[in-house]
């Protein structure tokens, strides 16, 4: 339920790069979606005007009011006469233009989490047989292989092995720059979009990895999540494998 006498959010953004490859517009909407998504705008906040918006983000109030349009089309944001434009308090958290920036483990109400990485392991090296298969790459390809932990609030959910085609990143940052949204950052500063995604969901019993970094007794059944990413030219561009507990969360994906 919104309160009409929400008082205006007062979040700072950075202003944006005029070497974004993504239209302004998109940029703006994705950055607001991201405060509504992560609980830094919560329902019935009244956000800022939108020629605030236009300052802090360094463009012009016609590309927020395209991107607020947007988001009120979708129902992130209503507008209310006498108020302004707030927050509904429902979002499409997992439809196609929110799957692949947003974790998908909830909490057992359903409530979206906000995660936290911390990174295990980062190597360049070679395609195996298998990644050049599902990458439609070489054998010996050169590929950066990232192994994270994800936790929320303290409680370890997730750990996640991605593999990237290097030729796909140049200049890819290291370890101490690797960004947490990781797919936002491909999309940022590549310009690859990840349009769509081959899933498999399976259940398997907890490998002596798994009981390690989920902190789990054995036996214990795990969630696995294999799958391939491909950009807008549906080319793959990363493969992913996730081992989740769900003793504490469960997982979530919305199609529309």
């Amino acid at each position: 339920m919104t309160n009409s006498n929400a008082p205006a959010a007062h979040a700072s953004f950075s202003r944006l790069s005029e070497h974004d490859t993504s239209p302004l517009y998109e940029v703006v909407k994705r950055h607001i979606s991201e405060a509504i998504l992560l609980g830094e705008w919560s329902s019935g906040t009244v956000i800022p005007s939108e020629n605030a918006l236009a300052a802090d983000f360094g463009v012009s109030v016609g590309t927020v009011r395209r991107a607020l349009a947007e988001l009120v089309s979708e129902g992130m944001l209503m507008r209310r006469r006498k108020t302004g434009t707030v927050v509904t308090g429902w979002a499409p958290l997992h439809n196609l233009r929110y799957f692949f920036q947003y974790f998908r483990l909830h909490n057992k109400a359903g409530a979206l989490l906000k995660s936290r990485t911390a990174l295990l392991d980062y190597q360049l090296s070679e395609a195996t047989a298998l990644e050049a298969d599902k990458l439609l790459i070489e054998v010996g390809s050169p590929v950066y292989r990232l192994h994270r932990l994800r936790s929320i609030d303290g409680v370890v959910a997730m750990h996640e092995h991605f593999t990237v085609v290097a030729s796909k990143v140049p200049n890819f940052p290291g370890p101490e720059e690797l960004p947490e949204l990781l797919y936002r950052y491909l999309l940022e500063h590549y310009g690859l979009r990840v349009a769509a995604v081959r899933e498999q969901l399976t259940a398997g019993l907890a490998t002596e990895e798994d009981c390690r970094l989920l902190e789990l007794p054995s036996p214990h059944a795990v969630m696995i999540i294999d799958a391939v990413s491909f950009d807008q030219a549906a080319t793959p561009v990363m493969m992913t494998h996730q081992r989740a507990s769900t003793e504490h969360f469960m997982y979530v994906n919305e199609i529309r």
